[in-house]
């Protein structure tokens, strides 16, 4: 199955970001900074909505303590932003937010429920709605961001694909796998991780959010062993 969803999203994201591009350096400084706290703002919001999903609020908590454990101890932050680094050498850019803005757009990109839901729609259904709902968002979204953060927000377009591609794959091969109490277990755990980015775009306090990602790993387990 080819994971059309996906690629349009991905469509979406990539002219997103090519008309933030145009627009960075049209915008005056003040006007940049009003996109970065609405941005900021929306994210805060769009995390509460989805972490108010949860069902087990001790199989959340553990989730989120055993992933950070997980993220420190493999310096999951630092190897993704040597990754970032990596690319930003290899294309020549001089994108001085580069990696922040590739980490920042991956995770507002690949960590919301529409990102689960949506993806497992296609792959169990072949419903493709809300993800195409949530391709026409993260187009509108990726014109913000790329405005602000630069070139790294349209490079962010692999990773997404990368990620809701395989959840559709997994989903056409492993459809009972996915309950719905797992995929609200899902969403909380990535609402929280969306409520860290939030903070840290809105400069309100720096979170080491990329080390929290192993607790979306975490909390399947946690729930297959505790539903």
């Amino acid at each position: 199955m080819i994971p059309i969803g996906s690629l349009v999203n991905v469509t979406t994201v990539l002219l997103g970001s090519t008309i933030g591009l145009l627009l960075r350096d049209k915008f005056p400084e003040r006007i940049k900074v009003i996109i970065f706290q609405g941005v900021g703002l929306a994210t805060l919001v769009l995390g509460m909505q989805m972490a108010l999903e949860v069902e087990n609020f001790l199989v959340l908590i553990f989730s989120l303590l055993i992933g950070g454990i997980l993220g420190e101890l493999i310096h999951l932050e630092t190897r993704m932003e040597s990754l970032g680094d990596m690319l930003k050498a290899r294309i020549k850019t001089k994108d001085e937010r580069f990696t922040e803005g590739l980490i920042t757009a991956f995770l507002i990109f690949c960590v919301g429920s529409m990102t689960f839901v949506g993806s497992l729609n296609e792959g169990l259904s072949g419903d493709r709605t809300l993800i195409y709902t949530k391709a026409i968002l993260d187009g509108f979204t990726s014109i913000a961001l790329a405005s602000v953060y630069g070139l790294g927000v349209l490079f962010s377009a692999l990773p997404l694909f990368l990620v809701q591609g395989s959840i559709t794959l997994l989903a056409t091969q492993f459809q009972t796998f996915f309950s719905p109490l797992l995929i609200s277990q899902l969403t909380a755990v990535g609402g929280v991780l969306i409520l860290g980015i939030g903070l840290s775009i809105l400069e309100i306090k720096a979170l080491k959010t990329i080390n929290l990602l192993p607790s979306l790993g975490v909390v399947i387990v946690l729930t297959l062993l505790f539903p």
